[in-house]
């Protein structure tokens, strides 16, 4: 099939799109800028010159496309105190693309993150596809496509890990941890560090994401994790190891001074089950896990 995918030069892109190539679907990727164009034709997919505010040209990609997989995020604006305003941006795409695929059968699938169970209290135990928040920042928008599924699309969300890690990742959640620890000389978690944040390998996300296209009933949640919750002191320490420093224990007070942007996630607990997506997909996570990963090097070359 003929895929429309935003977010076509980022990182989980740079999995996704070679795996619906390798599958023969044709793939064409909205670009931004020059370098994204130059970076989505690299990896074989037709160029689409936009972006999330180009409401119009998402709509009419949609229409054009057996199918759509949205990726796009304006994480800069999250990275710099914008986060609201990169939510209601995500939402009224969303809306762009759902919209315009009503009644067609087509299958959209849509892009969340598991720490919105914890931010929901989802915890102490492993968050599961059928829990649901009755809504929030990024809640709206993937609750939004789960009703699509009642309105004649084949839609379905993928809710990744926070940490989403291979070689292809550049800007994620580790990166961050990493950055933050080189900056500060220590690798720091909050309290004892026994709050779990789940994991997923970007080569089997690739895997998942062309799945969901191919083969997720309507309305579906599907869970992004590879490993179901690390925890944060074993993160923390698995960084300090490499970078030979030290660890520390922060209150929540201190995360901002040691953690910036990710202070608000750092001491939520969110394990996460990935038992319904596996049965429903038939899909089998086989890269490294987050720790395996880490300690192969890459991250600090």
């Amino acid at each position: 099939m003929r895929v429309f995918v935003t977010g076509a030069s980022g990182h989980i892109a740079a999995a996704v799109i070679p795996e619906l190539l390798i599958a023969g679907h044709e793939v064409v990727g909205l670009a931004r800028s020059d370098a994204s164009a130059e970076a989505v034709a690299a990896i074989g997919a037709e160029v689409r010159r936009g972006d999330l505010d180009d409401l119009d040209g998402l709509a009419v990609a949609a229409a054009e496309a057996d199918g759509v997989i949205h990726l796009a995020f304006k994480h800069e604006a999250m990275r710099t105190g914008d986060f609201m305003g990169a939510v209601d941006s995500d939402m009224a795409a969303h809306k762009a693309i759902g919209e315009t695929l009503l009644g067609t059968d087509k299958p959209f699938v849509s892009t969340g993150g598991t720490l919105m169970l914890a931010m929901a209290g989802i915890t102490g135990r492993p968050g599961t596809e059928d829990d649901q928040s009755q809504g929030g920042p990024r809640t709206d928008a993937a609750n939004y496509t789960i009703g699509l599924g009642q309105q004649g699309v084949r839609s379905s969300v993928v809710r990744l890990a926070p940490m989403v890690h291979s070689d292809l990742d550049h800007h994620g959640f580790t990166h961050a941890l990493i950055g933050f620890a080189r900056e500060n000389g220590i690798a720091a978690y909050t309290d004892d560090g026994s709050n779990r944040w789940p994991a997923a390998n970007t080569y089997d996300i690739g895997v998942l994401y062309r799945l969901a296209l191919e083969k997720a009933p309507a309305g579906s949640t599907l869970h992004g994790v590879g490993d179901s919750g690390i925890p944060r002191k074993v993160i923390a320490e698995t960084i300090a190891g490499k970078l030979g420093i030290e660890t520390k224990s922060i209150t929540a007070e201190e995360a901002p001074e040691y953690l910036g942007f990710l202070a608000a996630f750092a001491g939520l607990d969110n394990p996460t089950s990935n038992d319904k997506t596996r049965e429903v997909l038939d899909w089998e996570p086989t890269h490294p896990g987050w720790v395996e990963d880490v300690e192969t090097g890459h991250y600090f070359r």
